[in-house]
């Protein structure tokens, strides 16, 4: 087979050895079982992997679950990781009175009914996780403790407790008592057991050493199970690792060496097509892990060969392994535990980081390239996309090659292009009278649609000029090119041309002809420079021209024309660099165009390509996603990864309507599929919740965190509440919106930048009673916004109290008599003792109010202004003074997160309080600075241009960058990025912020340590 794909992809052909091979080529890639759908071949899972770059303490990852509250716990050889889908909270090895496990290697986790969490370590025993203290409890090993410190397994007895196996024997927990129980195996099983399961109907079966063994309801004795199919019974025999029973009854075994097995209701046993047993003598990957990840069908996760998908009593498996040419593939393919969570995500922990898919089917999904795969793609530039009359699809990609895509046996054949065309991209394909099929690259080539044999360079006049369209015209083909259009007849080989002239309106408009499409009988040239309308003749002496006049709204909205396509109403779809022109016919012959761009909802103005599809919708490929809009009134939707687009971008007009509807749009990263009738399978709604939080300076634990519908009282005397939240279906998490309020308190939301996860931060709240609203947006072609409310009580001070307000009243009215009685007796001297302790009373009350101010006003840590006074002065600063030159700067200290973690808290505040000395060692008296969250401080300069604040801005992150702080012995160093821009002629508050926000994370991309203005 390498053979005959060598000889493919350098374009030899003529040999009937050849033409053989390639039909056994063909033959060696049958289709797998689809269910229906002929993509099933090529849609494979798209995995989000988390590792040690997103904070995971070790990169082999054993165990994965999922909490009462939604949250996703991992265990890891280096530590235990608690995840809501922005942040990762580690527990380690305990020490220095910091609660944490007697042992880093987690091997097993399970989720307790009271958001709890047992977990099973390798050399430290069994752990209880409480969540109403955040703590950590050892259960003993020896007499009246488990049989051993290393802990296989975990699982339900469906009463109250868990069974938990160990090296040394099997034991039963009462979770509620705490109390353990040896359970005696007998003689045939080894004290080594890697697996337990209680089935639904009571039965207690056990993963031994010896195999499987089972306990039934009403008996005492574990007995060895056997099957009278032979490959099966070698899979009981071998260590049993892992045990399932699914939904529908089946129980599912895995073994060390011997592949997995399963059982029917009936009681009988069957293999795994070519995972059971020992063909050959081979042995297997051990079976780590076993999951129903939907009807009859299980993930079987192995330690080596990544996860085989298999559906019971179907003939074949499917494997889903790690290709190091696809980044979103399976990491690894050591997969030592699964989950399926309550959004339908799948996680699979492996030895390289645990990933996350969204099983099934999408909208959208995407074909990439690989060398290691045969049904993937040979290059990952997708410039061209043609469908033929036997249902093939054809992409023209780069450096010559050709892909061709088989639905209906669920394979890809590889060409490429040789001699002076083998580096030539791809630009157009088509089909001719008798089927031929014409690439145009480098000059046009032609193969043969039953041997894929390639004729290369067939037309030497064109040899050295790109074919960047091509279209059939009966018996003779219409090429586009740089050099306007030629007509070359296919039995006569006669070659026409036509240009643009000079002069000559009617002529061809450009000569840059991208594409040809013919509407009715009439042809329609999309140039460089407009539209070109032949009537009739495809090579007619005059053409209609069609091109966008400045100040007239119903022409083209750009002369650049990618693509042209026609719905059903007549109406034709241009796509050009500043949106869609929609164009409709009017009296007389003449079109108008309407235009559709950023400010109708497209992503962007640069459009490549449209198709429509089945129920009248457009879908359009931008040069930053896709886009559908509504054909009726002309809505815009844009897809998200939700939708299950990951290819960001689209520069090619390679767009095609696949045989089954589906829409298929060439991206710069592979080809992307839309589904455009597909309705997304109803799951279980997220929850919007509160992951952490710390209120008056309490961590709370989180059994206690507040949920919606709950009520926070703050009564201490600091009045401060920070809090984390995020969406827990873990989808999408850069997509998605977030923005809470304080009703009572805000007047307006306050945004969660886009892609930062998300906290609120309260200090020194006033008393009264309040809602706590926190919101998240999802987009997408299915948006949704789930919000959560939390009713927040503010305790008054002492001082504040009713009680304390009358004693103060009582107290001002008997100082008041006392000193009306005393005023017959020293009424001068009496008025002058009076008069001095109001003005101190009143000189005390001034200082009170004006300190409460600055407590409202500041940040308690570093004494500069908080975010909301911060942004109140800004906004008073550009009302005073609306066309003043003003900038601003947002700092944003660098791996912060990582100096807490390292140094401790306590560091990471003295490097906070640091920083702000530097940038107030650079500010002037009237430059405004701010704490503006977390590690995040923003500057403004009134009457400083952007250039200015560059310099000042560069003189503090040089001072920042050369700062050492000492702790405890150990030096800290920081960095920050930071963000400018120069204020606008009438640009709004939030839009200046907002770019100023852009620019510092420029300056994040770029490498941290650096500033970056605004555009």
């Amino acid at each position: 087979m390498r053979f005959v794909k060598r000889y493919l992809r350098h374009g030899y052909s003529g040999a009937a050895l050849l033409c053989l091979l390639l039909g056994l080529l063909f033959a060696s890639h049958p289709a797998r079982a689809t269910g229906g759908d002929p993509w099933a071949s090529f849609d494979a899972p798209w995995f989000t992997t988390l590792d040690i770059a997103e904070g995971i303490p070790h990169s082999t990852t054993t165990a994965v679950v999922q909490d009462r509250a939604g949250l996703v716990w991992i265990g890891t050889i280096g530590g235990l990781v608690r995840y809501d889908g922005y942040r990762m909270e580690i527990f380690g090895v305990r020490g220095n009175g910091v609660a944490g496990l007697p042992d880093s290697y987690v091997r097993s986790l399970y989720a307790l009914p009271d958001g709890g969490l047992l977990i099973g370590t390798n050399a430290g025993g069994l752990i209880r996780f409480d969540p109403t203290d955040n703590s950590f409890t050892v259960y003993p090993v020896g007499p009246g403790g488990l049989a051993d410190h290393k802990i296989y397994a975990i699982s339900s007895d469906h009463a109250g407790g868990v069974w938990v196996a160990t090296e040394g024997g099997l034991d039963h927990l009462d979770l509620a008592s705490g109390s353990i129980r040896r359970v005696a195996t007998g003689t045939g099983t080894s004290p080594r057991n890697f697996s337990v399961l209680q089935d639904r109907a009571g039965n207690l079966w056990l993963g031994n050493n010896n195999g499987l063994f089972v306990r039934h309801l009403g008996s005492d004795a574990f007995v060895a199970e056997t099957s009278t199919d032979q490959n099966a019974n070698t899979v009981l025999h071998d260590q049993i690792w892992s045990l399932l029973q699914d939904r529908e009854g089946r129980l599912w075994a895995g073994s060390v060496q011997a592949g997995a097995s399963w059982r029917d209701d009936a009681g009988q046993w069957h293999e795994v097509p070519g995972f059971s047993g020992y063909p050959n003598s081979e042995r297997h990957a051990t079976v780590r892990d076993i999951l129903q990840v939907a009807p009859d069908t299980v993930w079987i996760a192995t330690d080596g060969n990544g996860v085989i998908e298999y559906s019971a009593g179907e003939p074949a498996t499917r494997t889903i392994a790690h290709d190091p040419a696809v980044h979103s593939s399976l990491p690894g393919d050591s997969v030592r535990s699964l989950l399926l969570d309550r959004t339908g995500n799948l996680w699979a922990a492996t030895d390289l980081g645990v990933a996350r898919t969204h099983p099934g089917r999408h909208t959208a999904f995407s074909l990439y390239p690989s060398p290691l795969n045969p049904d993937a793609l040979s290059a990952p530039n997708v410039r061209n996309i043609f469908v033929d009359t036997r249902k093939r699809i054809w992409l023209g990609l780069a450096s010559g090659h050709i892909d061709v895509l088989n639905l209906q046996a669920g394979s890809i054949s590889h060409l490429r292009l040789a001699g002076s065309q083998l580096q030539r991209g791809i630009h157009t394909i088509t089909e001719a009278a008798d089927g031929s099929i014409f690439v145009g690259t480098q000059g046009l080539a032609r193969i043969d649609p039953d041997t894929l044999i390639i004729q290369n360079s067939i037309l030497p006049e064109l040899r050295d000029k790109p074919v960047l369209s091509l279209h059939s015209d009966g018996q003779r083909m219409v090429l586009g090119t740089y050099d306007g259009i030629y007509r070359y007849d296919l039995r006569t080989h006669a070659l026409e041309h036509v240009s643009h002239q000079a002069g000559k309106p009617d002529s061809l408009i450009s000569n840059t002809v991208r594409q040809i499409v013919r509407i009715g009988t009439d042809w329609w040239y999309a140039t460089s420079r407009g539209i070109s309308i032949a009537h009739g003749d495809s090579l007619p002496a005059s053409f209609q021209n069609l091109l966008h006049r400045n100040a007239d709204a119903s022409s083209l909205p750009q002369d650049y024309i990618s693509s042209l396509i026609p719905d059903a109403t007549g109406r034709i779809w241009a796509s050009t660099l500043a949106g869609i022109g929609l164009l409709e016919r009017q009296d007389g012959g003449s079109w108008a165009a309407r235009t559709i761009n950023t400010s109708n909802g497209l992503s962007s103005d640069n459009v490549n390509a449209v198709l429509p599809d089945s129920r009248g919708n457009l879908w359009a490929s931008l040069s930053n996603g896709v886009s559908r809009i509504d054909g009726q009134t002309l809505a815009v939707s844009n897809l998200g990864a939700r939708d299950g687009l990951h290819i960001a971008s689209y520069v090619s007009i390679a767009a095609a309507v696949a045989p089954g509807g589906e829409l298929l749009f060439g991206g710069q990263s592979g080809l992307t599929v839309i589904r455009p009738d597909w309705t997304p399978v109803a799951t279980t709604a997220a929850t919007l919740a509160v992951t952490n939080a710390v209120i008056n300076n309490h961590i709370v634990p989180f059994a206690s965190l507040p949920e919606n519908g709950h009520n926070i009282t703050l009564n201490d005397d600091t009045h401060n509440m920070r809090f984390s939240f995020a969406l827990l279906d873990y989808q999408a998490p850069m997509e998605t919106t977030y923005q809470y309020k304080l009703e009572g308190f805000d007047h307006a939301w306050n945004d969660i930048s886009k892609g930062s996860a998300p906290v609120g931060n309260y200090t020194n709240l006033p008393h009264g009673n309040y809602t706590l609203r926190l919101s998240a947006m999802t987009h997408g072609l299915q948006p949704r916004t789930i919000e959560t409310r939390i009713a927040v009580t503010v305790s008054p001070y002492w001082y504040e109290t009713t009680r304390a307000r009358i004693a103060a009243v009582l107290l001002l009215l008997a100082l008041i008599a006392l000193l009306v009685h005393l005023r017959t007796l020293y009424l001068r001297h009496q008025a002058r003792r009076l008069q001095d302790t109001i003005d101190q009373h009143t000189y005390a009350l001034v200082a009170a109010n004006r300190r409460l101010d600055e407590l409202a006003s500041t940040d308690s840590l570093t004494g500069v202004y908080n975010r909301r006074r911060f942004l109140e002065l800004v906004r008073q600063t550009c009302e005073q003074s609306p066309e003043a030159v003003i900038s601003l700067a947002l700092f944003d200290l660098d791996r912060f997160k990582l100096v807490n973690d390292t140094y401790g808290h306590q560091a990471g505040d003295s490097v906070i309080v640091r920083a702000v000395e530097v940038i107030n060692r650079h500010c002037r008296h009237t430059d405004l600075i701010g704490r503006y969250g977390g590690e995040e401080f923003v500057l403004c300069l009134p009457q400083t241009s952007k250039e200015q604040a560059h310099e000042i801005i560069e003189r503090i992150r040089n001072e920042l960058a050369l700062m050492t702080l000492m702790h405890e012995g150990m030096q800290v160093m920081i960095t920050a990025s930071i963000g400018i821009a120069q204020r606008l002629p009438d640009e709004s508050f939030e839009r200046w912020l907002s770019r100023t926000d852009e620019a510092l994370y420029r300056a994040k991309r770029s490498g941290r340590n650096c500033s970056a203005i605004a555009s």
